[in-house]
């Protein structure tokens, strides 16, 4: 994890933008469409999912709280009585659901839109009475209220809300200090609050819908979910992989828009010009559209902006995981296309580590994604495309090269074909099973390679990282039950579970159906794979991963299968984890790592609020950024590179010229480190 941690918990209110949840004109009213798709979605729940759901009264209470939290999360609009008019729904949500009764849930809703809308309301008159903003004064603002009670009087909310509004315009004024006056702050914050009442006003009932089968969902994990008619056809668009876009999967995190992963070979992907847990504040079309801002805008709204058709530019503006403040933005600029099958294939390279002047070369095979061709494999066509087929043709000519072993990138690699990820480690041993699955009967299922014999049987290191999920996470854990090689990198995503599309009257239902389970038994749920040598992690485990995401299923075990042991490289782990040690203390860029983990840690458990004094806050964001500096500047030191005179965009080249190796010198680090591990276990091997 990088700086963004800190920045993570301020974003909820540094870029000031409500909740923007679904509103109605008028009272929003249910069809009976939608009646039915609740009934329908409760039977989906009590007879389809994974483990034994209740729809009782303890199930009513969870599901209510949880229907508050997805309207206000910050306990920012609705005050004490308005939850206390609607708490009878503790105890009937379950009734709404199962039976189709949802005028009290709209009417909640309804009650929340009043709220947003009068919030919305008030924030532009503040402004049009051209009050300029004090900031002298030694306020500061809470960054995060989830925990905070309802408000008792509206009065106790418009002192918040003051607040709020004075962040916003500090935040413009820092942000863009070339138009930093009165008037622009006031009139940019103005168009942003009606541009957001004006979405707020055109919502419909289906978004209502939407938003409380959401909550309903969302109590039993964060997979299952219900998808309007709407997102279903979106949905399918992406599996079908012909989405004309940007190549990035986005989710939800309070009022922001979040890049969950980046789609292997697509634009984003290629271009390097997102990242896991950038949030995405503005959308502009083209290269001089206006800039939309996004915060608290819906998902698939903001989905429906960045979709575009091919060779068309869309441009966004970010706040960069590893921004140290959220008011330090920036545009990128992305042409549309469509992902293809041959921008995902397995590459390979060769590594040459040099030891006591003797070089020794290692393959690396980066496998971005399992993919396969089912078309031409449908078919019948002999000589269709696959993970599987790739790097075995990588192998072939890693071999030719007298590489003295193979390490297997699955960094970010985010699963796909469970067929291949059993195949696929059918190259490295001799048949066996490779991964149990248990489904909703508690039947378990045994998939494996039936193949005989190997293609490759020498020196093996997987690298992961915390965005290796589900195949990966099964490729990863099955070389590592076997003793067929080391794994190394961080912890992985955890997501050991398997989900299913089921169509209904009015819209569809994803549901979890299944768990994977490694041949030991143990879930890859929620833990994921514990690499055998970890590496420090850019990635925070609270923001991105399973153990991210509210209501994960739990991890646990189920019986362990018969299965060989290839090796045994736990025997070599302390020695191993010893050479790893003294070359990392020596490496600038591990050393930078770990340091700037450490740093982003302290920020986050000590920065729970924000000071609405302008030189204090000056003096806290120059702060960070000065031990960011100083941080970048060592390892820039070390390596014998220029120094920076301010900071940075870390994803900027050490090298102008933009060199393949120094494009990404701490990702290249973990490659090369990798190789150097995959030596010392091979040669440790070799001498015992």
């Amino acid at each position: 994890m990088s700086l963004f941690a800190a920045a993570r918990r301020a974003a909820i209110l540094s870029l000031w933008l409500v909740v923007c949840a679904p509103a109605l004109a008028n009272a929003p009213t249910p069809t009976d469409e939608q009646r039915q798709a609740a009934a329908e979605v409760a039977e989906s729940l009590r007879y389809g999912y994974y483990a034994d759901i209740n729809l009782d009264d303890e199930w009513s209470s969870r599901a209510f709280q949880r229907y508050l939290d997805v309207l206000d999360p910050q306990r920012a609009y609705l005050l004490s009585r308005d939850v206390k008019d609607f708490q009878d729904l503790d105890s009937s949500f379950d009734e709404a659901l199962d039976e189709g009764k949802l005028e009290r849930v709209y009417e909640l809703y309804a009650r929340y839109q009043e709220r947003l809308e009068a919030r919305l309301k008030w924030m532009i008159d503040r402004l049009d009475d051209g009050n300029e903003f004090d900031y002298q004064s030694n306020e500061r603002l809470a960054l995060d209220r989830e925990d905070e009670s309802w408000a008792e009087e509206q009065e106790a909310l418009d002192r918040l809300w003051e607040k709020r509004l004075k962040n916003a315009a500090l935040t413009q004024s820092l942000s863009a200090p070339e138009e930093d006056n009165a008037e622009d702050i006031a009139e940019t914050l103005r168009d942003r609050y009606e541009n957001q009442l004006s979405r707020v006003e055109q919502t419909n009932a289906e978004d209502v819908l939407v938003l409380f089968l959401s909550a309903v969902t969302g109590t039993v994990d964060p997979h299952t979910e219900y998808l309007s008619p709407r997102q279903s056809e979106s949905f399918d668009i992406q599996m079908k992989l012909s989405l004309e876009g940007i190549g990035a999967l986005l989710q939800s995190e309070g009022e922001y828009v979040k890049v969950s992963s980046l789609v292997p070979g697509g634009p984003a992907d290629k271009g390097d010009a997102l990242e896991p847990a950038d949030r995405i504040v503005a959308v502009g079309q083209g290269e001089d559209g206006e800039m939309v801002n996004v915060v608290g805008m819906r998902l698939d709204e903001v989905v429906d902006l960045i979709r575009g058709p091919k060779g068309s530019t869309v441009r966004l503006d970010v706040i960069p995981a590893k921004a140290v403040d959220v008011t330090r933005t920036h545009t990128v600029r992305i042409t549309r296309d469509t992902v293809k099958l041959e921008d995902q294939a397995a590459s390979s390279e060769v590594v040459t580590v040099t030891r006591e002047g003797e070089d020794h070369k290692v393959g690396v095979i980066d496998v971005p994604t399992f993919y396969v061709d089912f078309d031409a494999w449908q078919a019948g066509d002999s000589d269709y495309r696959s993970s599987t087929r790739d790097v075995a043709k990588e192998i072939d000519k890693l071999k030719q090269e007298g590489v003295e072993g193979i390490v297997l990138d699955l960094r970010n690699n985010g699963g796909g074909a469970l067929q291949e990820a059993n195949s696929l480690i059918g190259l490295f041993i001799d048949r066996g099973p490779t991964v149990q699955v248990r489904d909703a009967r508690g039947r378990i299922n045994l998939y494996g390679d039936s193949d005989r014999g190997t293609h490759y049987d020498g020196p093996l290191t997987v690298l992961v990282n915390r965005l290796s999920a589900s195949a990966s996470e099964i490729f990863a854990g099955a070389i590592q039950d076997y003793g067929r090689g080391l794994v190394v990198g961080n912890q992985t995503f955890g997501k050991g579970t398997v989900q299913t599309l089921n169509d209904l009257s009015h819209g569809q239902v994803k549901l979890t159906r299944a768990k994977f389970y490694r041949i030991t038994g143990e879930s890859t749920q929620l833990r994921g794979v514990e690499p055998d040598i970890t590496f420090p992690s850019l990635i925070g485990k609270d923001d991105i991963g399973e153990s991210a995401l509210d209501n994960a299923l739990p991890w646990d075990k189920v019986r362990s299968v018969q299965y060989r042991r290839y090796g045994e490289p736990q025997r070599y782990l302390d020695t191993l984890q010893a050479k790893h040690d003294e070359r990392a203390k020596q490496d600038p860029n591990f050393v930078y790592l770990e340091r700037e983990a450490t740093l982003a840690k302290q920020l986050q458990e000590q920065r729970t609020s924000i000071s609405l004094n302008r030189e204090q806050r000056q003096r806290e964001m120059d702060a960070q950024e000065a031990e960011q500096l100083s941080l970048e500047n060592q390892r820039r030191k070390a390596l014998g590179l220029d120094q920076l005179e301010e900071w940075t965009d870390a994803r900027e080249s050490d090298d102008p010229e933009g060199e393949a190796e120094d494009d990404k010198p701490v990702d290249r680090a973990q490659v090369i480190e990798a190789a150097e591990i995959l030596l010392d276990y091979a040669h440790l091997k070799e001498t015992q």
